[in-house]
């Protein structure tokens, strides 16, 4: 029988310092998330300065959590995987100074996390997953679709141009006068609106699996702004649905474009944004409409934002496959995907 493998995993790309004990890359011992909403709602976004600070605080009390609830010592621990991008520059390297130092104390093997790679294995808390399978990934800074061939191995298939969608959300929550983040008030206030705004679903007719946002963030903002100016009352629950119907068309339009030129038995949705109950029903309706038969998988709503656990069943692979860093791991804010 073999051993099992526990990793110690991190995450602080961006306002959550969150600290992870994984068995075997699909089992969570412990998953401890310490987030600064809080902090930045005054600000209606994520302050970098601001961010780096909390995690500072916030890192060490994370890792005696997490180890007391999954009830573990060091000497349990088999490696130490932590983010190293894409991200903010100064939250990353708060997580990677603690990820190197536990690693260096205890002569552990250290694996570095391209965070995206973890919102997409989220999945493997959820289901086995068959390869090769699509994962779309829409978050607060990314909206991509992504072709997963074999484990490990990613290759975009589409990216957005300008906004991603969670941005776009947070956006034009800010002209509805709801606090950051805005995207689970927008989605509820979606659903007992009506779609009466005819906004613009950019791209979608192009023979491409990029996205773009920007107009119809802006399209929203001067739809709002003139109003104000001729002191005409627009319902704010038809706005958020106006918006949020161009959202779901634009990306279930490349996404089913996408699975049509990449057939596959796996559809993974990831990141903040599949939380969204509107982008669940129409996606799984969309699915049963075109009679289709593939597996949609999203996490579980605690491990849609970020969190260390799904960066701990992503360095299963990597621990697997020998994949490690060494201490002069840096971070790389700009880390992606390698285009198809």
């Amino acid at each position: 029988m073999e051993k099992d493998t526990l990793i110690m995993s991190f995450e602080s790309s961006c306002d959550e310092t969150s600290v992870a004990i994984i068995k075997n890359g699909n089992e969570i011992l412990s998953n401890i998330i310490a987030t600064q909403i809080k902090s930045h709602q005054r600000f209606g976004g994520v302050v970098p300065e601001v961010a780096s600070r909390h995690h500072v605080e916030e890192v060490t009390k994370c890792i005696n959590l997490a180890m007391d609830e999954a009830k573990v010592t060091y000497d349990d621990i088999d490696a130490v995987a932590v983010t190293y991008g894409p991200g903010l520059v100064g939250s990353l390297l708060i997580g990677i100074m603690a990820a190197k130092t536990v690693a260096f104390a205890h002569n552990l093997p250290l694996i570095k996390v391209n965070h995206l790679a973890g919102h997409i294995y989220s999945a493997n808390f959820v289901t086995k997953l068959q390869y090769p399978f699509m994962a779309l990934l829409v978050s607060g800074g990314h909206t991509e679709l992504v072709s997963v061939t074999a484990p490990g191995v990613f290759h975009t298939l589409g990216d957005t141009r300008d906004d991603a969608v969670g941005e776009a959300y947070d956006k034009i929550g800010r002209v509805l006068g709801i606090n950051y983040p805005a995207g689970k008030k927008v989605d509820q206030m979606a659903a007992v609106g009506s779609d009466t705004f005819d906004f613009p679903r950019a791209m979608v007719q192009e023979d491409n699996l990029d996205f773009s946002f920007s107009g119809l963030k802006s399209a929203f903002i001067n739809t709002v702004h003139h109003a104000d100016q001729v002191h005409e009352e627009l319902n704010k629950d038809d706005l958020a649905a106006s918006f949020q119907g161009a959202v779901l068309d634009i990306l279930t339009n490349k996404t089913f474009k996408a699975l049509k030129k990449h057939p596959v038995n796996q559809l993974i949705v990831a990141g903040g944004v599949s939380a969204n109950q509107g982008l669940r029903k129409r996606l799984a309706a969309e699915i049963a409409k075109r009679n289709l038969d593939i597996e949609l998988v999203f996490p579980p709503l605690r491990l849609c934002g970020d969190n260390a656990a799904m960066i701990g069943a992503m360095a299963q692979i990597q621990y697997e496959k020998g994949d490690f860093a060494d201490l002069s791991l840096n971070a790389d804010p700009s880390l992606d995907f390698d285009m198809e």
